[in-house]
Formats: structure tokens, sequence, C-alpha cells
């Protein structure tokens, strides 16, 4: 076996089945590869903390006087020095792994994987995810063909006038903007939190049985997903696949997977383009393109119906499940937990109100994340779940002005506009200004409000916008409207962070008509 296989080969971090008690061990590096591998991981920090900050870095050495020509032996035997470590660093790491038996292990596995396409013997080994042969390529599905792109932003107008201020905001997003939006793909990040990640993958996959997937999308990113199988579980939720959405900074190993988990749930989770193992940047058009292959390979692959899978995302991962709602609409439900409705009024209060065109450019030409667009063009079942303690989508914490309430709203507007008219809309406003639990509701108007809901649905089907409601007064609507907010909304007394307790999670309400006849 060739020696550069050791030196070039993918960190393991952690060996599962197959070892003596306890299941999962560590992999604990010999003296030498330590060594090597710690002046490596020293020097990726210092060149990650020096990308971050290379404006800083760049005026500091040029005022120096370092950008001229009696500069270059200098920093030729700086950039000698530091390779000469590196090339002996990285020769201390591959004799280390050599002599380790763990590690030898882990070379045969993936020489095998990659040979015979089959990852089973890999899957002993938490490794570095690069090196992971890819088990399912969307491009490789016979006859397949990429879906047609939804325009979601609503384009800017340009002009000469504007052309400074569009190529300010081009920079910006190209440069820190991203990082901002989505913190969790910054690498000096990823690699502090790089133990809690390989915990909670450890967990998922002992505890839970799961299985570690890596997915190609139409654009070549690598997505790097893991699922857990509770179909043989009868008296579960098993033959239902939850596909998990995480946030801006968060990643299925330690995210919300573990709400439909504990439910018994079949569950899919996968990391965003740019973070921990999966590849790219997470740009609209890339997380767009990620979400598509991680649906198709729920259906080709590991065999769900469309119409047995529930999109569930929080926070920013809205975005994400509701692109996958409007691309396919038979998804049995989406769950949206701490949601917003549009990133533009979430950027704007952040940044100096000086920059406020800027940002708007840069939000609707490189990141227009505009749910409501998004979430009108679904019309199956939806669940809003809304913090009332939210610190992130909330300004100072205050419910009234929680994001999920406008989009919430917007999207009961678009399906029902007879009923959410000004009156209704200034009024379901005020209610939301408290929590919904501190509404009573009768079960008789429960019931009469779902007797015209069903008639009405019965005669003129269920498709969106529902014309009902054009010939009620101002109290049959307010009375239809709250009785349709609370059956789309749910409260949760907790902050924009805590995982979602499995109580405040379920399929979502739909009207109970299909094909013109009711079910139960």
């Amino acid at each position: 076996m060739s020696f550069f296989n050791y030196i070039f080969g993918p960190k393991l971090y952690m060996e599962y089945r197959g070892v003596p008690e306890p299941q999962r061990k560590m992999y604990e590096p010999g003296a030498a590869e330590k060594f090597g591998e710690q002046i490596l991981s020293t020097l990726s920090v210092v060149w990650s903390v020096s990308y971050y900050t290379s404006p800083l870095i760049f005026t500091f050495l040029y005022r120096r006087g370092y950008f001229v020509a009696d500069s270059i032996p200098t920093l030729a035997k700086l950039t000698t020095s530091v390779g000469l470590i590196v090339i002996i660093s990285l020769f201390m790491r591959g004799v280390g792994r050599r002599q380790s038996r763990a590690y030898t292990n882990m070379i045969n596995a993936l020489n095998s994987a990659k040979e015979n396409r089959s990852s089973d013997a890999l899957r002993r080994f938490d490794i570095e995810f690069s090196s992971w042969p890819v088990d399912f390529d969307v491009k490789a599905i016979a006859g397949d063909a990429k879906k047609p792109t939804t325009t979601v932003s609503r384009r800017e107008s340009s002009s000469i006038a504007t052309l400074p201020c569009e190529l300010l905001a081009y920079i910006a997003i190209q440069t820190f903007g991203l990082s901002l939006i989505y913190p969790g793909s910054v690498k000096l990040l990823q690699k502090f939190m790089r133990p809690a990640l390989i915990s909670g993958r450890a967990k998922l996959i002992e505890d839970d049985n799961g299985i570690r997937y890596k997915v190609k999308t139409i654009d070549s990113n690598e997505i790097d997903t893991l699922f857990i199988d509770n179909r043989n579980d009868n008296v579960g939720n098993g033959k239902t696949l939850v596909i998990c959405s995480e946030g801006n900074a968060g990643f299925y190993e330690v995210g919300i997977m573990g709400t439909p988990i504990a439910l018994k749930y079949s569950v899919l989770g996968w990391n965003h383009p740019g973070f921990a193992g999966s590849t790219g940047k997470p740009k609209p058009d890339q997380d767009k393109n990620a979400i598509d292959a991680v649906v198709r390979f729920a259906m080709n692959h590991l065999g769900f119906a469309i119409e047995d899978i529930i999109l569930y995302g929080w926070s920013i991962g809205g975005f994400s499940t509701l692109w996958a709602a409007s691309i396919y609409p038979d998804v049995k439900g989406v769950v949206l937990d701490a949601t917003f409705d549009d990133v533009l009024y979430l950027a704007q209060p952040r940044m100096p109100a000086s920059l406020g065109g800027i940002v708007r450019i840069a939000i609707r030409k490189h990141c227009n994340l505009n749910n409501v667009e998004l979430a009108v063009k679904y019309n199956g079942p939806m669940l809003f779940i809304r913090r009332t303690e939210d610190e992130i989508i909330a300004e100072d914490n205050r419910i009234d002005t929680n994001r999920g309430n406008y989009l919430t709203l917007g999207v009961l507007k678009y399906r029902y506009p007879n009923l959410f008219k000004a009156a209704q809309l200034s009024h379901a406003k005020a209610l939301l200004g408290k929590p919904m639990e501190s509404y009573s509701y009768s079960v008789a108007e429960e019931k009469l409000c779902m007797s015209r809901l069903i008639t009405y649905a019965s005669d003129e089907g269920k498709s969106y916008p529902m014309l009902i409601g054009a010939e009620y007064n101002d109290e049959m609507r307010s009375q239809m409207a709250i009785f349709l907010l609370r059956k789309h909304l749910r409260d949760y007394n907790s902050s924009h962070c805590t995982q979602l307790p499995g109580e405040f999670f379920s399929i979502p309400w739909d009207i109970p008509i299909e094909h013109g006849f009711v079910f139960t």
C-alpha cells in the first residue's frame, strides 16, 4: 500500500461496531502522528484566521514596507521555513498512521469501498467525509433532468446610478455577507465544534442505528446526510419520513433530528452546502439543489413515496424546506419551526441605516430568502411553530415583532383571501401580540367552522386560493380567521435555539376532504 495513502489519507475520528466495549471508541493517534497533526492543525487555524483578517494583515504589511523588492528575500525565507515544517509534519503523520492498526483497517475499508462501490465496511469508521465515496448521485438517475428553477427573487432594477451600490453589495456578499447569514459555514467555527459534531454523530449511529450517506447534487456538491430507519417499528410513525433542514448555524449531528426520532419517525438529516461534511457554499441556488438531491435520495434510494415525506425546517432551514415543498407539492406536510417571512427584514435592522440600500440590493440579488413567496406555491398542509421568547427573529424578544407572525398571516391571506380581509388581518395581528394559548375557543365554534370548510371544499374543491367567505359578514369572517390561525400556528414558550419537545411536533392539520369525500 502506498505510503502516500497514509500521508494524505482522511482523518480518522472514531471506530464504531466490531470493537470491544464500549461500542464507540475514539481513535487515539500515536505520538508521531499526534505531533505532526497538531502542527498541521495549528497552521490550518492560523491560515483560517489570516483569511478572515486578511484586509488588516495586508494593510499592516503594506505600512511596514513588506511589499517592496527588498522584502522578497525575507518573505522567501518565511515561506521556505513554513514549507519545510509542513513537509516534516506530513511525513511524521504518515509514519504514525502506518504504525496504527486501526488506521490501516480504515484505509483498507476505504479502498474496498471505492473499488466495490459499497460503504458497508467503511461505516465502522468515522472519517473525514471528503474521502467518503458517493452513495447517491442525482445525475446518475436514468432519464432524470434537473427541475426548472422557480424564480423567487424580486429583481431590483439596475441603472448606471445604482452600479456602485450593486458592486459594493456583490463584494459584501462574496466576502463576509454570506458568512453572517450562514455562520455555520465558517471553517474556524466548525473546527471548534468538531468534538461536539463527532459525539453527536456517534450517538445517532450507535443509539439510533443511523446510517451516513454521501449525496451528490446536480451541481456536483457533496451533501453529508444521515438516515435513521424506523420502518420496522410497527407501533410508531416509522412509515413516514421526516426530512430535517437545519438553521444557519445548525448541523444534523446536534440539531433538530432528535424531536422526530423520539416520536419514532424515520428521519433524514442533512447539512447545508459548506457545513461540516458538505461541500460548496450555502448560496440559495446551491441550497436548493442540495435539498432537491436529498428528497430524490429519499425517494430513489431509500424507497419512500413522496406522499410519506414530511418536510421539517427550523429557522433559516425553512427556506430549504419551502423550496422542496414548492417543487414536490405532494409531500405529506410541512412543519416550520421558528421560521421568518423574509430575511431582508431581519438583515436591515442589524446593519447601519445608512447601508440600507446596499443591504437590500445584496439580499434581493444574491441571497433572496423570501419564504412567503415560496410558501404560497405549496398547497399542502402546513404547521407553524412560534417561539414566544424568540430572540433571533423578533426585536427585543417581543412576540408581536416575531417574523413568524408575518409568515403565517401571509400564507393564510393567500389561501383564504375572503376570510383575511383588512379587519381580520388587523385583529389577527393584535391576537398574535400575545401567546395563542391565552385565547379560548369553544367546541361548538370549532365544529361550526369545520363544517363550513368541509361543505365548501366538498362543493368547490380544496385548491388554493380558496374563495370561501365572500358572502360572510365581518363577525363570521373573524370567527373563521381565528379558527384557521389556531389550526396553523402553535406557540412554544421558549427561545430560538431550544430543542423542540415532541408534543409540539405533529402532522399538520388539513381540511378532511379528499376527492370530494370526508375522511377522519
